[in-house]
């Protein structure tokens, strides 16, 4: 899948949204807007920057993919690009590493959910509340046991639902839908109407089956450290 499933500028805006949404559930700071996009500081040593391209699909612009790869330097800064890798790709130099993974920007209009369709399975007990403007959802067994979880931050009409997770050992038992559903009943309660997020293809599953539909692909970028670099010319030396 190429391209934008909709106009440039309701890409454009869906990101705008992810953004927003993002640094809220990750404690980030506010976006920087750039004329090309947006930068964000994360503030971890492994992440400490990430860029992010505010079109998607046919509306990323070659030049500027190249004029913000060139310009960074930091090692472990992220770029994030909502088109396909194969064609952001050949855009970036030998110094960025390419995540193998796809990642996908989503979106769907949150509707309310009957009260029955929060119920946990047997076995299993379901608890939501929010903290510092993050609503949190976490499913565990009956003796405690961490199971599922997730995370959705309102930002006005739209939240994006961040960090879905179900455990290995319990997957395959709707919990992850579970977790979907009691994020969607919090954040319709403080007026959210649309939900945005970036899902994994593992993810996207699970999403589509609720009604969330794909707006661009994802490619994540990272570039390397010197340390990195240097040990990739003695290997090909």
């Amino acid at each position: 899948m190429h391209g934008t499933e909709g106009s440039p500028t309701a890409g454009s805006d869906v990101v705008r949204a992810w953004v927003d949404g993002w640094v809220v559930s990750r404690g980030a700071a506010p976006p920087t807007v750039e004329p090309w996009g947006f930068t964000v500081d994360v503030g971890q040593a492994n992440h400490p920057t990430r860029h992010v391209l505010g079109a998607t699909g046919t509306g990323v612009q070659e030049a500027d993919v190249r004029k913000v790869a060139t310009s960074v330097t930091g090692a472990n800064v992220w770029l994030k690009v909502f088109d396909h890798p194969d064609r952001v790709t050949p855009w970036l130099g030998p110094e960025w590493w390419l995540d193998p993974e796809p990642g996908y920007l989503m979106t769907v209009p949150l509707t309310p959910v009957a009260p029955h369709r929060l119920t946990a399975p047997d076995g299993y007990r379901l608890r939501t509340w929010a903290r510092g403007g993050v609503i949190r959802t976490m499913v565990t067994t009956a003796d405690g046991s961490w199971a599922a979880r997730g995370q959705i931050a309102p930002t006005g009409r739209t939240a994006v639902a961040d960090q879905i997770e179900t455990s290995p050992q319990h997957r395959r038992k709707g919990l992850g839908s579970l977790v979907m559903r009691a994020l969607t009943v919090a954040a319709v309660e403080q007026g959210v109407e649309t939900g945005v997020l970036a899902g994994t293809p593992d993810g996207r599953a699970l999403y589509e089956s609720l009604g969330w539909q794909v707006i661009a692909e994802l490619t994540s970028a990272r570039r390397k450290s010197v340390e990195e670099e240097a040990e990739e010319g003695e290997v090909g030396a």
